[in-house]
């Protein structure tokens, strides 16, 4: 599997991933920043709606995010820059 993301940056309120691409899915985004340990953990909690993008509760593995998206879950936040 490849990532189009190049990196994650760890902040103290904030991980922001930063993408070389148009988008990175949103199971691939968990994993990267290390919120979801497997695929199967993120599918998991995505489908049991433990996981917002820019506010709103997402179900699909799938969602493709750009620059800007904002993704929180557990507690915790993802910036997606390009």
């Amino acid at each position: 599997m490849v990532f189009n993301a190049i990196s994650c940056l760890k902040g103290k309120n904030m991980d922001i991933i930063k993408i070389k691409d148009e988008y990175i899915k949103l199971g691939q985004a968990l994993k990267l920043s290390g919120i979801c340990d497997s695929g199967v953990e993120a599918k998991h909690k995505i489908e049991t709606g433990s996981v917002q993008v820019n506010g709103n509760t997402e179900l699909q593995r799938g969602k493709k995010l750009r620059h800007g998206d904002i993704v929180t879950c557990d507690g915790n936040s993802i910036k997606i820059e390009g």
